[in-house]
């Protein structure tokens, strides 16, 4: 078999096996968390490596129910990352809303609630934030996040930028390095942590730091 053949068989494989398997299957499949993260995951792995080979195996249809399937499994991910901060204290405070086109990073000390506001490569922020690197939701603000914003849980908008200016040069993810790869490893994602915590110390909030964790928008 050709080299090129050989790539679309593999990669139409990949994406499609498990949908194939999940119609006479799915129970079965569905009861083993960890073997279905990791077949799906190298599965998708490999159909990324070779993109180009399996888009031109799949007709339109086919390409539509792919599209539909990673659309339905993506928005069902996306929403399962940002209950990562749920339950955190203090209770009253109401969650933050996370910035599409970049993230939160969150921790509780003294029982006082501090997210920073991060934004991927090529995006800024609507107001200037330069010294302002976190806002805080504590019983000292009413249970409110003391956010630019009137109202509400919006602590931060990442737009469409040339320039990164608005804010301190921690409030953005490296090139190539937006919220997602971050959150995809662990040492990154603890970097960024205990990079706001140390932000935190450097302002004087010195507590034992609770409930941290990293959302992406």
């Amino acid at each position: 078999m050709a080299l090129k053949g050989t790539l679309i068989w593999i990669c139409s494989l990949a994406v499609l096996s498990f949908s194939a398997a999940q119609d006479e299957t799915l129970p079965q499949i569905c009861s083993s968390q960890t073997q279905l993260f990791e077949r799906l995951s190298a599965d998708l792995k490999v159909a990324a490596q070779c993109n180009k080979s399996l888009s031109s195996a799949l007709d339109a249809q086919q390409s539509s129910e792919l599209l539909l399937s990673m659309r339905s499994l993506t928005d069902c991910l996306h929403k399962h990352q940002l209950k990562e901060c749920q339950g955190a204290k203090p209770n009253e405070c109401p969650e933050a809303e996370v910035p599409t086109n970049g993230g939160l990073a969150c921790v509780t000390v003294d029982d006082k609630r501090y997210c920073k506001p991060v934004c991927n490569h090529g995006y800024d922020f609507g107001f200037i934030r330069r010294s302002r690197l976190f806002d805080e939701c504590s019983k000292q603000t009413k249970y409110k996040w003391d956010t630019q914003y009137v109202g509400g849980n919006k602590l931060a908008v990442c737009s469409e930028a040339s320039d990164q200016i608005a804010g301190a040069k921690s409030a953005y993810f490296p090139r190539d390095q937006d919220c997602l790869v971050t959150k995809s490893s662990s040492q990154l994602q603890n970097s960024t942590i205990e990079g706001f915590i140390t932000e935190l110390r450097n302002q004087g909030i010195l507590g034992e730091p609770q409930y941290a964790c990293l959302v992406c928008g």
